[in-house]
């Protein structure tokens, strides 16, 4: 893979939501991270009015307790599979562990595989396989 490549790469990331990136051509396989603002301890300014935040953040407190959603990082062709004709890589109920591929987000010709966030147990699934996906879209719940 060349340099120019991985310029490119990098600045997908960065014009993105996406946080982690891995591309393998050949036998070259390159890792992009990036981490969020409250991951790197700077607090993000609130984008809705202040009424919206308190009313939304208390019913979010206690769905944050019990299960994490993952949501798409890119706008895309979602794959619940690996490949045309094999098994989704997991179903409602199956346990995950942290890092596993639980999708593949196609955007711009490059495949982002999407990891649990934390070990856990599926418990909400999209319908959505094959179709297209917002930035944002809720795709499983993680208990």
């Amino acid at each position: 893979m060349d340099l120019s490549k991985i310029k490119t790469l990098i600045d997908f990331v960065g014009r993105s939501n996406i946080t982690e990136l891995t591309v393998t051509e050949k036998d070259v396989t390159v890792r992009i991270f990036r981490t969020s603002p409250a991951e790197a301890g700077v607090a993000a300014p609130p984008q809705k009015p202040e009424s919206t935040i308190s009313l939304v953040s208390d019913a979010r407190s206690s769905v944050e307790k019990t299960s994490h959603a993952v949501k798409a990082p890119v706008f895309g062709v979602l794959h619940r599979a690996p490949a045309p004709g094999e098994p989704p890589f997991v179903a409602i109920g199956d346990a995950v562990e942290e890092g596993q591929t639980l999708f593949i987000v196609e955007a711009m010709k490059v495949f982002n595989t999407i990891a649990a966030p934390r070990s856990g147990r599926i418990t909400h699934l999209t319908d959505i396989d094959n179709g297209e996906v917002e930035t944002g879209d809720l795709l499983a719940e993680i208990a």
